[in-house]
Parts: C-alpha cells; structure tokens; sequence
C-alpha cells in the first residue's frame, strides 16, 4: 500500500521510520486541495489497520509545566522500548499562522528513543487542538504505542482533547487561582486523572490536593479519578502519575468501553467540525469582517446589536438555502 504521489510508504510507517512520519504529517499539514485528497487517501489505508495506541491528552493553563511533565513522562517510556508520539499544540502567531511557542524546542526526547514529536499550530481554534492536530493523532495511534497530545493552554475552553484521548490528565498547580476556576467552570467533568504540578512545597500541594479531592467527592463514576500531587523538576510521584495513567486505560479495556468512548469521540469530533465549517462558510457568504463591518453599518441606528446579530444570521441562511 503506497500513497503514490509523495511515496509514502505505509510499511515506512508502521516501522516507525521518522523520514516517513514527516513526510505524511506534512501532507496532513497542507491545505492545498490535492495534497488534501493525498492525506485523506493516506488516512483511509490506515484506518483498515489496527490501533495499538494509547491516547494521552495532557491538558491545563499555560505555564503549569505540561511540557515538562511530558519530558519526564518520555524518559520515564524510554527505556521500555515503546514507541511514543507527542503532538504539542501551541498558540498561532497572528503574523505567519505558524506555532508560536515551539512546543518541539521544550519537550525533551533522548536521542535514540523511539519519540516523534510534532508541534501544529492551533489557528483560529478555540479548543484547544487544530483540525491538524486531530489527524496527525489519528495518524499516530496506528504507528505508537502511546500517543501524548498537549493542548494549547488556553484555560477553560479547551476541551477538544476529551475528543480524542483515551485518557484525560489535567495540570493544575497550587499556587495559582486556576484549580478554583476549573472547579467552577465545569471543566473538571473533562479528566480521567488529575495532577497537581510543582508540587514541592508540601503544604500547598497538600491543601490543592484536598480542593480537588472535594470537588470530586460526590460524583460516582465507574472510575474514581486519582489526584496525585507530581513534580517535573524533581520526579515527585512521577512513577505513581505513569500507573494511574495505564491503569485507566486498563479500566477501559477491562470494562469494554474503549470502543464505545472512541466512536462517541469521533461523532463528538465530527459535529464540532460541521459547527466551525458552516461557521467559516457563513462568514464568507457574508464577505468576511470586511462584509459584516458594511452590513452592520448599514442597518438602521435603532435596531440592538442583538436585532442587528439575528439579521446577519438570517442572511446566511437564506444563502445557504438559495445553494441548496
């Protein structure tokens, strides 16, 4: 099986070769319309295939030390021998479109480890992952044995990461006014397991542990989610952070609903993707910012921004329709 245009080789991939690995998250990466159909071709000869890959989304506010965590996540695999993607999300530079931050700088991978590591751009993606990022994962899980995928960091808001991966860690640190605000946001329904980070002063690591612990102590699940205090810098209950991350995906192999969460995801994936493209096709049907900034102009002083909102909404279903 061969993608024939670029010569990629789909036993290339599956022998981890990382000439190869580039080369096909480049094509997923380019947005020109016959490179497009190229992934897509790639895409499907990969699906009839097995995937052995355990998903990891590590997820939390930015500065909390994920891409640490992760480092100290890869050289605790390393020596196993399995083989490890990372897909790092980062914040796009408005100028380029490209990854700001350069997640691929900060993780660090021992040289001769089996470790590929991808950063994407997030865009205009307020999820937290890029459309990309999404099939570089899909890509992935079929080559590794354990995929971990960064989220941006943008706070509150990213929970597409709870569309694709098998397990979910939220980082938290102590000393900082995010845990209280996750708990309020609701985002705590999003992780399988939770991470205090720089956890090296005890007392506050303590007293963030007991904050979670009592968020979550009235919920009943098949799973009881661990809270685990962890530090990057110094390994702190980096081994037990490892266990609980596995012993979840054991959960839900053991209790057959790895399947079913994987095909939930996927349809959870794809309305969200129909949502931001009819979004994205609206826009232009009105003719961009551009378009909307002479339309909203033009209606009447008296109307609410509200009344002014709904009328653009009806103009763009009433293109849509006149397409149909």
């Amino acid at each position: 099986m061969t993608t024939q245009q670029l010569r990629i080789e789909v036993p290339s991939l599956l022998r981890f070769e990382r000439q190869a690995i580039a080369a096909a998250l480049n094509l997923i990466e380019d947005r020109r319309p016959d490179r497009q159909q190229q992934a897509l071709t790639l895409l499907d000869e990969l699906a009839a295939l097995p995937m052995p890959a355990h998903v990891v989304g590590i997820t939390g506010p930015p500065g909390v030390g994920k891409s640490s965590l992760i480092s100290r996540l890869i050289a605790l695999a390393a020596p196993t021998g399995r083989r490890l993607g990372v897909v790092a999300v980062d914040p796009s530079s408005k100028v380029s479109g490209g990854a700001l931050l350069g997640d691929r700088g900060r993780i660090q991978a021992p040289s001769q480890a089996p470790v590929y590591v991808r950063s994407f751009a997030a865009r205009d993606r307020l999820g937290g992952l890029s459309r990309e990022a999404f099939s570089a994962v899909f890509l992935l899980r079929h080559l590794c044995d354990v995929v971990l995928v960064e989220t941006v960091g943008v706070g509150q808001s990213e929970t597409d990461v709870a569309h694709v991966a098998d397990t979910v860690v939220l980082v938290v640190q102590p000393f900082s006014g995010d845990l209280l605000q996750f708990i309020k946001a609701g985002v705590m329904e999003i992780p399988d397991v939770l991470a205090v980070n720089k956890a090296d002063d005890e007392a506050l690591a303590r007293k963030a542990v007991a904050e979670v612990k009592a968020a979550l102590a009235f919920e009943r699940r098949p799973w009881s989610r661990p809270v685990l205090a962890v530090s990057a810098t110094t390994d702190l209950h980096l081994e037990a952070l490892e266990k609980a991350i596995a012993a979840h995906y054991h959960h839900l192999v053991a209790t057959g609903t790895l399947e079913s969460r994987r095909a939930e995801q996927a349809i959870a994936w794809a309305v969200g993707e129909v949502v931001y493209e009819l979004g994205r096709v609206g826009l232009a049907a009105l003719g961009g910012t551009a378009g909307v900034t002479a339309l909203w102009s033009r209606q009447p002083v008296t109307w609410s921004n509200a009344r002014r909102l709904a009328a653009l909404l009806n103009m763009v279903h009433c293109t849509v329709k006149g397409e149909e």
